[in-house]
């Protein structure tokens, strides 16, 4: 079993080249590498080239579309069996490869996922990140981490797999720019194929670490959702309507403080739990501090691109 990871990118050598390091340290070595550089001005091509000794690789690059554009472009010259979609931020554990293919050999799949975690050299403010986009505070379990979340589990192209087969006869990724791996997961879905989550296929995803940038993409990811509430009017449920419910109700709570200020306990409140949780589940109070920042970061940007676009 042969297979072909993906990899988009824009932009984006240095963290390439932590991600090749990684695939070079993997236990499995039976995969190959598409590195497909989306019209870049700062390439990746001699990082790739410094790297063909010790992988099976190939740089490809094409004019600027978009991730989706470039996935599906890295997937018309694939030889595996499955594809394995990788963000560019993400450093791989040396024993992923492995878990997967134990996983195919233990339980077959058309499709999979794995969850994304902080590794332990990460910024503090990475880690904090890394809490709000995967806390069950904030975003209810729906990104993969738990079995247990309160959706189903879609695959993200972050960490995502499929059979070659069933990608192509899907068609690959469609050209929306934003929300584009939860179309594809749903199209998935749709099409009777079966899904399952890989948790210890987990991939470490640095993120962004600028507040303002972290705003903008959580920001487009709500936005996105309504487009795909348009498209599969199905897949929305409650829990996406959750982050905007918490910006009401937080403004809420900040009008309603000025005649009572008792009221204003329950925003304490909520800044309590996360605290305590992320410091328990990051052992240090900093982090947890920070993620009070990055939580409201998350809800506030998601809960107003989803309102943006709520018409």
């Amino acid at each position: 079993m042969l297979f072909s990871i993906i990899i988009p990118v824009y932009n984006r050598p240095d963290e390439v080249k932590e991600l090749l390091e990684s695939l070079t340290k993997q236990t499995d070595k039976k995969f190959e590498v598409m590195v497909v550089e989306d019209g870049s001005t700062l390439t990746c091509e001699d990082v790739c080239k410094q790297y063909a000794g010790e992988l099976d690789i190939k740089y490809l690059f094409k004019e600027n579309s978009g991730p989706g554009g470039s996935r599906n472009y890295g997937a018309e010259q694939a030889k595996g069996d499955y594809l394995l979609i990788l963000d560019s931020d993400c450093i791989i554990p040396e024993h992923y490869i492995q878990n997967i293919r134990k996983e195919l050999k233990t339980k077959p799949c058309d499709a999979f996922g794995g969850p994304d975690a902080a590794h332990e050299n990460f910024s503090d403010m990475q880690k904090a990140v890394n809490y709000a986009m995967t806390s069950l505070i904030t975003t209810g379990g729906i990104r993969g981490g738990k079995k247990d979340g309160l959706e189903k589990f879609h695959p993200r192209s972050f960490n995502m797999g499929v059979k070659t087969d069933v990608y192509r006869s899907l068609g690959g990724f469609s050209n929306m720019r934003y929300g584009e791996d939860i179309d594809f997961s749903i199209r998935i879905f749709k099409a009777g194929y079966t899904v399952r989550l890989f948790p210890e296929a987990y991939v470490y995803h640095k993120r962004r670490v600028n507040l303002a940038k972290f705003y903008r993409q959580v920001f487009h990811s709500g936005a996105a959702r309504i487009a795909l509430w348009k498209k599969h009017p199905e897949s929305l449920k409650l829990v996406h309507f959750l982050p905007s419910i918490f910006v009401i109700g937080m403004i809420s709570i900040l009008i309603a403080g000025l005649f009572n200020p008792i009221i204003w306990g329950l925003l304490l409140l909520f800044c309590l739990i996360v605290f305590v949780d992320s410091s328990i589940q990051n052992k240090s109070i900093k982090i947890g501090l920070l993620s009070i920042v990055t939580s409201f970061t998350q809800l506030f940007g998601y809960g107003l691109g989803f309102l943006s676009r709520l018409k």
